[in-house]
């Protein structure tokens, strides 16, 4: 049977849990995954533009498990009520090809990429670092902050959207964290200003320069997060070639990080290297660091490996018949039941307004006390007129 993590049930774990711990869990998977690099299939996502947006299909394995998520990024999407970016993902065992989980993926990629930006910014930023400005204060931002806060250090964060909505949403959702000093600023500029990390996590689909050189003071750590698609920037590119800059998997960055902007033998370094001590992060107090994340499937598989453990360990999540279990695993033609007669329908009896009550129970043809998606089939059908009351 496959396992289910809907929403509910993440929102279930994450309080089970505790969030602090869920993300630094979670950033310890995706730490331990980038350490094993090379047992993994690489390749960029599969991408479907639009001019509203794109959708992305990001496939990994190990050779034991494979993962997929499937996700969008539409920016307009706010304007008609619904979210920029929607996600769900499958985890399978290569073995057998089985589905293991089906979970969303919305509310758990904006934790993984909080977690990996944890991880980037523990290697390259300078230590003791307290100060951060957050640029763009979507959906994202919380997690950003909040991981940064718990697991590096950071106690003041200033805030800058173009929708001063976001900035105060962000700031009452902070609120009962009153360790972290929040500071709104008018401009980008006047939150970077004094800043040990600057993180961009901005939406539009459109190569903007969010940060200019001359915005940039000696020794800061970028987080560059928001540029993640063809055409879609954050940064100067004068700004990278005074860096040091550190990418998740060098050919999807090439297409979809800040890099696109330079030539295609621009040094980069690898984020699993950096990670396994293979080459350093920080080379020296004032040197500019970069981590041009674009988002990689690996950190979407440790996700989802990380939920499957977390689900079994507190007994949550529920098991869905997505894939067929049979007697005779060649006899697929059997849960059609063709060729069988239905069962008879039991004839309406008639109501009075004596057993309304009872009927009214059982107007949807549902019994209240079964299992959700349980059908009665000797629940009474009532009249069309009554149906509709």
């Amino acid at each position: 049977m496959t396992q289910l993590a809907d929403l509910p049930t993440l929102s279930r774990l994450i309080r089970k849990v505790g969030l602090e711990r869920f993300i630094e869990g979670l950033a310890n998977t995706i730490r331990e995954d980038f350490l094993r690099w090379p047992q993994f299939q690489k390749q960029p996502r599969i991408v479907d533009h639009s001019p509203g947006g794109v959708i992305e299909l990001m496939p990994t394995s190990d050779g034991q498990r494979y993962a997929f998520k499937y996700v969008n990024g539409h920016p307009g999407n706010p304007a008609r009520g619904l979210s920029t970016v929607v996600a769900f993902g499958v985890l399978a065992d290569v073995e057998t090809g089985y589905p293991l989980l089906l979970s969303e993926m919305t509310l758990a990629t904006a934790l993984r990429t909080a977690a990996v930006s944890l991880l980037a910014a523990k290697a390259l930023a300078r230590p003791g670092a307290r100060r951060m400005a957050l640029i763009g204060n979507g959906a994202q931002a919380e997690f950003q902050a909040l991981a940064f806060h718990w697991h590096l250090g950071i106690d003041e964060i200033r805030l800058y959207d173009i929708d001063p909505h976001a900035t105060r949403r962000l700031m009452r959702n902070l609120a009962p964290y009153p360790a972290l000093r929040l500071l709104p600023c008018e401009s980008t500029a006047q939150a970077v200003r004094g800043a040990d990390i600057v993180t961009t996590i901005t939406a539009d689909k459109r190569r903007a320069t969010i940060l200019t050189p001359e915005m940039i003071e000696p020794g800061m750590h970028l987080n560059a997060v928001g540029g993640d698609c063809p055409g879609k920037t954050e940064l100067h590119a004068d700004i990278l070639r005074e860096a040091r800059v550190v990418v998740e998997y060098e050919p999807q960055s090439r297409i979809e990080g800040e890099i696109q902007q330079m030539a295609g033998d621009f040094p980069v370094t690898e984020l699993w290297r950096v990670l396994a001590d293979a080459a350093p992060g920080r080379e020296h107090a004032q040197k500019l660091t970069v981590f041009d994340s674009v988002g990689f499937a690996l950190e979407d598989f440790s996700t989802l490996r990380y939920l499957h453990q977390q689900l079994q360990r507190h007994g949550l999540g529920r098991e869905l018949e997505l894939v067929p279990s049979l007697a005779d695993p060649k006899d697929l033609f059997s849960l059609t039941h063709a060729g069988q007669p239905e069962s008879p329908t039991p004839a309406y009896t008639g109501a009075t307004h004596d057993d309304a009550p009872a009927a009214s129970a059982h107007s949807t043809g549902l019994d209240p006390g079964a299992a959700p998606g349980h059908r009665d089939h000797r629940a009474r059908r009532q009249p069309a007129a009554r149906a509709l009351c």
